[in-house]
């Protein structure tokens, strides 16, 4: 059968990914400063985060619109699947859905299937990732649906910020009361809900020790590491991902190690100097 994988700009492809023509990105935009940001190809980090440093205000999303997704949904593949950031966060779910019911009453019925990801950045990459692999096994469509909804409810995503300032603002870290002065240093541990909203794990004193107790929550919570990905996306700051990688290594073994950059969105929120795991 002939596939297709759908990810929303959050999620970052590797360059084998890309090249596969089985995954296509449907952007977010950004905008910051007077500035109108697409989160394609053309996204320019380093230039994106000088935008961020000189604005007064935080930087705002839009999702994909649903005729955006539709348009991705038309294509000669049988079986189609989107991916996109946490429905908890973003518009992008529903955007998707809807986008499958305009396919739907234009050019009737498609195995299409929209994965929330209750996760953002490099943990929709391992969902897609996940996906390519059963397609690959040739497993029908309701099986692959029901194998990568399975790895979803066992995924887990940690993240440790220079600054939260983003997240804050724009509303998604509600219900959260135990976030500290940064005049202190204080850097949270946070991590995803089983629903894919935002919770704080832990704290600590500069950012070092903050990834030191990220590295012992994701050692006491992960499971049958070997048969597992280990994925860090970062921004802006490869060394700490690599330390990060080396940190985990030497805890526990895996299957494979990701690294790759954050693309618009999950710079937009990770922030210069921000790490996300997700095992």
């Amino acid at each position: 059968m002939s596939y297709k994988v759908v990810v929303d700009s959050c999620g970052e492809l590797t360059e084998e990914m890309k090249a596969s023509g089985y995954f296509e990105t449907a952007s977010l935009e950004i905008d910051v400063n007077g500035h109108h940001i697409i989160d394609d190809e053309t996204f320019n980090q380093e230039e994106f985060l000088r935008y961020v440093k000189e604005s007064p205000e935080c930087p705002k999303s839009s999702c994909p619109s649903p005729e955006r997704y539709m348009e991705a949904y038309r294509c000669e593949a049988e079986h189609v699947y989107a991916v996109t950031l946490s429905a908890e966060l973003s518009g992008s779910y529903n955007s998707a859905v809807l986008g499958k019911k305009l396919y739907t009453e234009e050019y009737g019925e498609k195995e299409i299937y929209v994965f929330n990801s209750r996760s953002a950045s490099i943990g929709e990459t391992l969902i897609a990732l996940k996906i390519q692999e059963c397609e690959e096994k040739g497993m029908p469509f309701k099986e692959v649906i029901k194998r990568v909804e399975d790895y979803i409810a066992e995924q887990n995503t940690y993240f440790v910020l220079e600054t939260l300032e983003t997240l804050r603002k724009n509303g998604r870290l509600t219900g959260i009361k135990a976030i500290v002065a940064t005049a202190l240093n204080i850097k949270p541990v946070m991590g995803s809900t089983p629903e894919g909203t935002i919770r704080q794990l832990g704290q600590a004193r500069g950012i070092k020790k903050a990834l030191a107790k990220m590295g012992e929550h994701i050692v006491a919570d992960v499971e049958n590491s070997k048969e597992k990905i280990l994925a860090i996306s970062h921004c802006n700051c490869r060394e700490r991902a690599e330390a990060v990688k080396e940190m985990l290594k030497s805890k526990a073994d895996f299957n494979d190690v990701i690294i790759l950059e954050t693309a618009g969105i999950s710079s937009m929120y990770a922030a210069d100097g921000g790490i996300i795991v997700v095992v």
